[in-house]
Order: C-alpha cells, then sequence, then structure tokens
C-alpha cells in the first residue's frame, strides 16, 4: 500500500543492493563518480566548474589559486585538501553543525560557503534531464552549464555563437 514500509532487512551477510551509484566516500574518476570542483565569486558571480581526477590537495590548490586572485578571500568547509591555500581563508565545520558564522560581530554572517552551495544546485538541475552523463562527456556538459550561470540568461546572440560555432 502507498506509504508503508516493508519489513526490514535484518541479514548482514546479504546488505540491501544500492540503486545507482551511491558509494559512500568521495568520488574518483576512476570510481567511475568523477569530482567536480568550482569557485564562485561573492561579488561579481562568476563561476568557474571543472571535472577533476581525484579531490587531493594538489588538484584543489591548483584550481583555486588558477581561479582566484591573490587578494581574494577564499571561504571552505574544513574539508583537509583546503588546508595549505595560499589565501586569506575563513572556514566553516559542518561537522560541529556550523553553517554560517559572523567573525567581526556586526551581525552579519560572513563565513559561509552557501554561495557555492547554491551554484551546485543549479548544476544539478541542469544536469537532471540528462539522467545521467557519461564521464568521458561530463566536461562538456559542465561547461555548458558554467557558460550558461555566467552568462545569467540565454539571449538570441548566445544562440546566433553556439550556431555559428557549430
Amino acid at each position: 500500500m502507498r506509504g508503508k514500509k516493508g519489513e526490514r532487512h535484518d541479514d548482514p551477510d546479504d546488505p540491501p543492493r544500492r540503486r545507482a551509484n551511491k558509494q559512500r566516500g568521495h568520488g574518483t574518476y576512476d570510481n567511475d563518480r568523477p569530482p567536480v570542483v568550482g569557485t564562485v565569486g561573492r561579488e561579481s558571480g562568476h563561476v568557474r566548474l571543472r571535472v577533476i581526477h581525484h579531490t587531493d590537495k594538489e588538484t584543489l590548490l591548483n584550481h583555486v589559486h588558477t581561479f582566484t586572485s591573490a587578494e581574494a578571500v577564499v571561504f571552505t568547509d574544513e574539508w583537509k585538501s583546503y588546508n595549505h591555500i595560499i589565501r586569506v581563508h575563513p572556514t566553516v565545520c559542518h561537522g560541529e553543525g556550523e553553517w554560517a558564522r559572523d567573525d567581526d560581530g556586526d551581525g552579519i554572517r560572513e563565513v559561509h560557503v552557501n554561495t557555492t552551495e547554491g551554484m551546485w544546485t543549479t548544476v544539478r538541475n541542469f544536469l537532471r534531464p540528462m539522467r545521467g552523463v557519461h564521464k568521458k562527456y561530463l566536461s562538456g556538459y559542465i561547461a555548458m552549464c558554467e557558460f550558461g550561470i555566467n552568462l545569467k540568461r540565454i539571449t538570441p546572440a548566445f544562440i546566433s555563437a553556439l550556431v555559428t560555432l557549430h
């Protein structure tokens, strides 16, 4: 019946099957869950998205240092790969239930990663109609999404440029 749950699956030797590719932990290109790393400017709203192979320290530092200026303040969570960013770098600790923090006492919680989290919602909504994209083509879809976010709206000039490039 609708809304009723079945019996619990109690056999530890026969765990329930996971639907799709919902493995625990961070994805890698090798385990068919390629990570997408992104930065978004709080003032400019400009977005940079890249499909990467691993979320190791070198890859993330390279992305942050390539797509942010030396004067930028970089807000992240406390994922260990962000520890060596050479920028002013306040963090929030999601593990302790912290989502935003007011460091200077003015009543505005300026330390947060909500801008980036909102951008990921846009990326997911962009990819959802495709019902899954092969990792070989994911970077192309991510590039289209990045372009669309940065463009803010689709104009006749945008459509014309796409047609001319094709």
